[in-house]
């Protein structure tokens, strides 16, 4: 049985970019997936530039469709809001090339790839030993890259801490007519479903539609039933194929740490995708990164590469993640406040939170005093 000094557990872009960082120090490492790559991945598959900007290689080779303008909308009102930028704000891609291409930039550093090889339990101890559907294997460390059901975090002890969200996706082709009046920009539409929105993000020849609900709502909500007036909204009639996929995504990170037994949590198993647009790609390459320098500058030793990566993450993404977390909850779930700001500072809204998207800024954290000053006694 070959010991490994980091054994990854899932090949999405947190493992696959904690493989990479990995791989350029000299460290073992295996990626673990359970499935054959590359392997269709439920995903919107829009990556914005602060994601795309963190990866150290071209990637043009998996990018589907470029877009430097997004439209928002918000449903029952005139407001559209219109953001332009010189970059690519967003990036479509499929999640089954992108993630394949940086777990074979990763493989062509050394890293060790186990396909179909599904995690069963797990032995610990100093070493950690890894019961998989085809063999055993061992590793000093485990990352958890397993995504938001993260079994891997079940079987190291960690309870459900993280808010989890529902999203109806569908893959749709239409009829070319539709799809050339579609495919110009990315669309984005607020209340499209309540406390949520829709999207609807132009690929090569087809359209990523879905709709997701940001905050738990008091009531079930039925998502298809929404997703079919959406497709109203779009003005599509008729759809050619379509491929449905349910999901969810933790749009707030685990209270509980983020290491235990020597398991580091990333991405989605951690809660690290973006809270007021469940945006999770940008995060999850970052936090696999971030856990990856975190073992390497710590020298292989468990407990000073956990210290590490907690303080990376409170110097990082933990504190705009929680801004992220409250304001969720004022965008979604108060309708008039948010629909004053933007229709009376639409501009400084959408051009801050393209900011946001394209990494040159992030939460504000006195977002309640900045309001107050703006809107002091215009709604309540």
């Amino acid at each position: 049985m070959k010991l490994f000094d980091v054994a990854i557990i899932g090949s999405g872009p947190a493992g696959a970019s904690a493989a990479f960082e990995l791989s350029k120090s000299g460290i073992t490492t295996v990626i673990i997936e359970k499935e054959t790559l590359p392997r269709y991945k439920t995903c919107g598959g829009g990556l914005v530039h602060r994601g795309r900007n963190n990866i150290p290689f071209d990637i043009s080779s998996v990018i589907e469709k470029e877009f430097h303008e997004v439209d928002t909308y918000f449903s029952n009102t005139n407001i559209k809001l219109t953001t332009k930028r010189d970059k690519p704000i967003i990036s479509m891609i499929m999640r089954d090339a992108f993630d394949n291409l940086i777990v074979e930039k990763s493989k062509e550093n050394g890293v060790t790839l186990l396909q179909n090889h599904k995690v069963t339990n797990i032995t610990f101890g100093e070493i950690q030993t890894i019961h998989t559907s085809e063999a055993d294997v061992q590793a000093k460390f485990i990352i958890a890259g397993d995504g938001a059901l993260s079994p891997i975090a079940k079987m190291a002890g960690w309870e459900e801490t993280r808010t989890v969200i529902p999203a109806l996706e569908y893959e749709i082709e239409v009829p070319l007519a539709d799809f050339e009046r579609l495919s110009k920009n990315v669309r984005f539409d607020i209340d499209a479903i309540p406390y949520g929105y829709g999207w609807c993000f132009p690929k090569k020849n087809h359209l990523s539609v879905g709709v997701c609900i940001l905050t738990k709502a008091n009531q079930k909500i039925d998502l298809k039933k929404y997703y079919a007036d959406y497709l109203k909204t779009l003005g599509i009639t008729e759809i050619v194929k379509e491929d449905a996929h349910g999901f969810v995504i933790p749009v707030s990170p685990r209270t509980d740490t983020f290491v235990r037994k020597n398991v580091f949590l990333i991405g989605d198993s951690a809660g690290f995708a973006d809270p007021v647009l469940a945006e999770g790609i940008s995060n999850a390459i970052l936090s696999g990164v971030l856990a990856a320098k975190s073992i390497i500058e710590g020298k292989l030793d468990p407990v000073k590469s956990s210290e590490l990566y907690h303080e990376k993450l409170e110097n990082g993404i933990l504190p705009e993640i929680k801004a992220g977390v409250t304001l969720a909850k004022i965008f979604y779930g108060k309708k008039r406040l948010r629909n004053f700001v933007a229709k009376n500072y639409g501009a400084v809204l959408s051009n801050a939170m393209t900011d946001i998207f394209m990494g040159a800024r992030t939460y504000p954290k006195d977002y309640k005093k900045t309001i107050r000053e703006k809107i002091k006694g215009a709604i309540f």
